[in-house]
């Protein structure tokens, strides 16, 4: 590799890089310029591996980031993403572009729209309108013949004996996938058990539509803990050791949600309304929303874990399943 350094540089890139140890290293992609929303992670070792590339915009960030931390454009041997959506995928056909021996790995649910992403941003823009340009940039395509799909379990060679094993992890997402490291025995749980708050140690659910469903993230969080994981790297953001703890209040605060906005959709509330009510109702269970909390916190915890995303969401699998 290019000049790889045990140690990190004193560097204008250092501030975005945290050594997690077994030569994994967080980088904070600073997704629409704010620091602890957006997490990629970097495995080095004999076959370099990248765990979410973040947002189009963050791909020269990540890249300079590895370049410090000595992989160089010819080196990277693996980009992974646990799921589409562009916070956590935006910047895959950069990356691609940028290193150009990487293979993509991917769900086989979300394949195509790393291919031909025209369809996902059109879809995008609907939701987030000019706001998408600032927030997530334009996924580029990647080259089909470099995208290598998984099903419900897959395996990532790190070399040297070192795996990444993939599990199939809907519930967030239909193309969503947790992924195991077998030397560390972190877990990269991508939006699976949700948003992570390192400031406060907040956990928020992560149920924005049309992939959510209630059943099936639960069982995804039981298959999580069953893995035994020594640690939980959330893409939104960065390691948590209490591995049982998190995913029980995962599970927990999933189904606190549910149950405030199934009460508001019974009540006749239209979907504003009802994601006023949940997110006073639930508003107390977050240090972070304290009226005494900076206030720039709250509003970037607000806009990684919308409240009216999540209850979208929700509202999209209750229609579904429930009659009105």
């Amino acid at each position: 590799m290019s000049g790889m350094d045990d140690s990190l540089p004193e560097s204008a890139h250092a501030d975005v890089i945290t050594d997690l140890g077994d030569e994994v290293f967080q980088i904070d992609t600073r997704m629409a310029g704010y620091d602890g929303i957006t997490a990629g992670y970097l495995i080095r070792g004999e076959r370099p591996c990248l765990v979410e590339t973040g947002t189009a915009p963050s791909a020269p960030l990540v890249r300079d980031a590895l370049a410090v931390l000595g992989v160089g454009p010819a080196d990277l041997a693996t980009i992974v993403v646990t799921h589409i959506h562009l916070d956590h995928a935006g910047g895959t056909g950069d990356m691609a572009q940028m290193f150009p021996a990487a293979e993509v790995v991917v769900h086989e649910l979300g394949a195509r729209h790393l291919a031909d992403p025209s369809r996902l941003m059109a879809s995008a823009r609907m939701v987030y309108g000019d706001e998408l340009d600032e927030l997530f940039g334009e996924l580029a395509p990647t080259p089909a013949s470099r995208i290598r799909t998984v099903e419900r379990t897959g395996v990532v060679d790190l070399g040297g004996g070192r795996r990444l094993e993939s599990h199939y992890s809907p519930g967030h997402a239909k193309h969503h996938v947790g992924l195991v490291d077998s030397a560390s025995g972190d877990l990269y749980v991508g939006d699976a058990a949700g948003i992570y708050i390192q400031d406060t140690g907040d956990l928020r659910p992560a149920t924005p539509p049309p992939g959510f469903d209630l059943d099936v993230a639960l069982a995804s969080l039981r298959m999580f803990a069953a893995l035994g994981p020594t640690r939980l790297l959330f893409s939104h953001f960065g390691p948590v050791s209490e591995v049982d703890e998190t995913l029980e209040r995962s599970a927990e605060e999933i189904s606190v949600w549910v149950e405030e906005t199934r009460t508001a959709r019974r009540a006749g509330m239209d979907l504003d309304h009802a994601a006023a009510m949940v997110a006073a109702r639930t508003r107390r269970r977050y240090a972070v929303l304290a009226e005494d909390f900076d206030p720039e916190v709250s509003a970037k915890f607000e806009r990684i874990s919308s409240s009216q995303a999540n209850v979208a969401g929700i509202m999209h699998w209750l229609d579904k399943t429930e009659a009105s």
